[in-house]
């Protein structure tokens, strides 16, 4: 088996992977990812026991255990970029043998569960609610830097996501990958259900404006007007959709849910979501712990 080269595979002096810091043993099988740092030490404090703690760059991560059900949250930063630099590390840290730096030959299938905030993109989908992924619409062009990237997507909802948007050619060509069906059938009690776009950025990518304008000021309703099926899109945030995509072509499984924070609509945002983030919290470490 060819040796992964080290410009490739990037160690530091302990052996550990470089960006997360972490070695096998430092994870557990069942992965909360988050994007702010701050919220790691917020939700490992529902542990019973932290047995492990990192800190690299703005990768905080946690161990420990709930009862019997051992659990890491981890922080990854914003948008898709970061979730390429920890999906692929994460992956790389328990297939691949990192001494020899050859994959190994039994793959294990890691449960990664991203939890964040959102904006919604339907009138009726109320600031306050939560809602899980059944897809991610990249935006942002990654997975088509991966051969693998043609295999994991839904080709009929992408052509007509495509299609329907009347997509721009100067654009990065969106493409829509599903989440995981095991863990979001264990998860979706009170959630609303929908798929989410992913954005390569907040202000212009979203559709909101400071002092530039808009190459097309009239994307969001374009979006928010898709309709396939029983699919809709419900919201908009920064990192599903590399989740998604790189953790499928990995042979991970993965899912998000994320507490509503604004209605882009209704041009409503919630001011003190905390609370609800904390809720949110609590029911996702209820379902993993059970």
């Amino acid at each position: 088996m060819k040796r992964i080269a080290e410009s490739e595979l990037i160690l530091n002096p302990d052996g550990s992977i470089y960006h997360l810091k972490l070695k096998p043993e430092n994870i557990a099988d069942d992965i909360i990812v988050v994007g702010d740092p701050g919220r790691v030490p917020v939700i490992s404090a529902y542990f019973d026991s932290v047995e492990f703690k990192q800190s690299n760059r703005e990768i905080v991560t946690h161990t420990g255990y709930i009862g019997k059900k051992r659990l890491t949250v981890m922080s990854t930063g914003m948008g898709t970029d970061n979730l390429d630099i920890v999906i692929n590390e994460l992956d790389a840290i328990v297939n691949i043998d990192l001494e020899n730096r050859v994959p190994k030959e039994t793959h294990k299938a890691l449960n990664i569960i991203r939890l964040g905030t959102s904006g919604a993109m339907q009138e009726d989908i109320p600031v306050g609610s939560y809602v899980m992924s059944t897809h991610g619409i990249g935006l942002d062009g990654l997975m088509w830097f991966y051969a693998a990237g043609k295999k994991v997507i839904d080709e009929d909802l992408t052509a007509a996501f495509l299609k329907q948007t009347n997509w721009p050619e100067d654009l990065p060509k969106a493409y829509i990958v599903p989440g995981s069906n095991a863990l979001m059938n264990k998860m979706e009690k009170g959630y609303v259900k929908g798929v989410t776009a992913t954005a390569p950025g907040f202000f212009g990518p979203q559709g909101r404006v400071l002092r530039l304008d808009l190459a097309y000021p009239d994307l969001n309703d374009r979006i928010s007007n898709f309709r396939y099926e029983n699919y809709r899109i419900t919201n908009f945030e920064m990192e599903t959709s590399a989740l998604y995509g790189l953790s499928r072509a990995l042979g991970h499984n993965a899912m998000t849910v994320c507490a509503i924070i604004a209605n882009r609509l209704r041009k409503e945002y919630a001011k003190d979501y905390k609370p609800n983030v904390m809720a949110l919290i609590e029911d996702l470490l209820e379902k993993l712990a059970h």
